[in-house]
């Protein structure tokens, strides 16, 4: 099969390579899927980029989407055929989908709605899940006012989706006119600039005052701050899934204490299975019935990885990458 991998960390043009790989088989609870499409997150290149590898080979990304060609034993013949998208491709795993083919335990490649297709299957693993996780941990949004950071990006944008078809009204800040543009088009009518605004002041005005009832965040070291100068309200809660700067970020421990400000930190990669199991329904529900838009920045071939993973870090795309995996 093709695929692309990396043997060391580094700089993407000079570690990832292009190639023929054996096709794997499926084992027993495992199936194969013939990839059409592969997710390029910023997950991805930062581990790349600095964490040493704990294969000898690395096939990189863990979403993707195609259509199961090959099952193990203990697999529903019937699955053969169906499309499918996948998550955890490579978490803890060295074949992830930035190949043809991607073997994996059954319960990792879910029905694809047939008003989805493969490129949008590509993005759901770690945007859509993550979005729907940290809508979760917010309980009942009816009625609050939820700030979502980088609403025009990847997982934002699914995040302000979810939190508005949940009966919540959304405030989402964005740092570049492609990204507002996205946001505006997912229907996020509240946008603050937090490159030439003052998000928390901003907030407050739009709430009265009172500020948020919660935010979800994909910064935590620039969002404490935020929330200190009065962007969330007493006794509000925040959902974060990120942080730029991951290690002694400072907190304004005071403010967070008199505010009873509730943190909720969470993995995608390591929902709990329950957890994972209502994700999984609710994206797929929400697909079913077209709530959500999917924003595809940009798609680039197998053979242009390397481009794919520099567009990614440099933040060069509004919008999801996918690589097209499929052979032509």
């Amino acid at each position: 099969m093709k695929a692309a991998w990396y043997s060391r960390s580094g700089i993407a043009s000079e570690v990832l390579e292009v190639g023929e790989l054996p096709t794997p088989e499926p084992g027993a609870g495992e199936l194969r899927v013939r990839l059409m499409t592969s997710g390029v997150n910023p997950s991805d290149v930062k581990s790349r980029r600095a964490r040493a590898p704990a294969w000898e080979r690395i096939v990189p990304h863990s979403d993707g989407a195609g259509i199961i060609e090959a099952v193990g034993s203990g697999v529903p013949v019937a699955r053969l055929g169906e499309r499918v998208w996948i998550w955890n491709g490579q978490w803890q795993r060295p074949l992830g989908t930035a190949a043809e083919f991607i073997v994996l335990p059954a319960a990792q490649a879910v029905a694809l709605p047939d008003n989805t297709d493969f490129a949008a299957g590509a993005c759901l693993g770690i945007p859509a899940l993550t979005a729907w996780q940290a809508v979760q941990l917010l309980g009942d949004v009816r009625g609050q006012t939820v700030l979502v950071t980088g609403a025009g990006s990847a997982v934002g944008l699914y995040a302000a989706q979810m939190a508005m078809a949940a009966g919540a009204e959304v405030i989402g800040t964005a740092g570049s006119a492609a990204r507002a543009a996205l946001a505006r088009g997912a229907g996020i009518t509240r946008l603050i600039d937090y490159k030439a605004e003052p998000v928390a002041q901003r907030v407050r005005e739009m709430t009265g005052g009172r500020g948020a009832d919660a935010v979800i965040d994909m910064d935590f070291s620039s969002t404490a701050a935020i929330v200190a100068e009065g962007a969330l309200r007493s006794h509000g809660t925040i959902a974060c899934y990120g942080s730029n700067q991951m290690d002694a970020i400072p907190i304004p421990f005071r403010q967070f204490l008199y505010a009873s400000v509730s943190l909720r930190f969470f993995l995608v990669y390591d929902l709990l299975p329950q957890q994972r199991q209502l994700a999984l329904e609710g994206v797929t529900r929400l697909l079913e019935q077209g709530c959500l838009q999917h924003a595809i920045g940009a798609r680039y071939p197998l053979d242009q990885i390397v481009a794919a993973h520099e567009a990614v870090e440099g933040g060069l795309v509004a919008g999801n990458v996918v690589l097209d995996v499929a052979r032509d």
